[in-house]
């Protein structure tokens, strides 16, 4: 994880599985919004999600903890989270 400004964070969160459903990039937009964490999706289809997303490394943690679990109709296989170089930037 790469510290940014004390406790802020500026990850790529790659979701893999099957992620096809038309609900989930919604359902992530949703989620990170409630968290107060800013989000830029990269790149979605079937099988991958890339999401970048800034904030604080707590909240970044809960959004992968709900993107683990997902609605109903996605099957989450594996989160990655590696340090992210541009986007959204800094703070939320």
């Amino acid at each position: 994880m790469t510290r940014q400004n004390q406790d802020h964070l500026f990850e790529r969160m790659t979701i893999r599985g099957a992620v096809d459903s038309a609900s989930f990039v919604p359902w992530i937009r949703r989620h990170a919004a409630k968290l107060g964490l800013r989000q830029e999706i990269r790149h979605a289809d079937a099988g991958r999600i890339e999401v970048e997303v800034a904030g604080p490394v707590e909240l970044i943690d809960m959004l992968e903890m709900g993107c683990s679990l997902g609605p109903i109709d996605v099957w989450v296989e594996t989160i990655t989270r590696t340090p992210a170089a541009g986007g959204t930037g800094g703070q939320p």
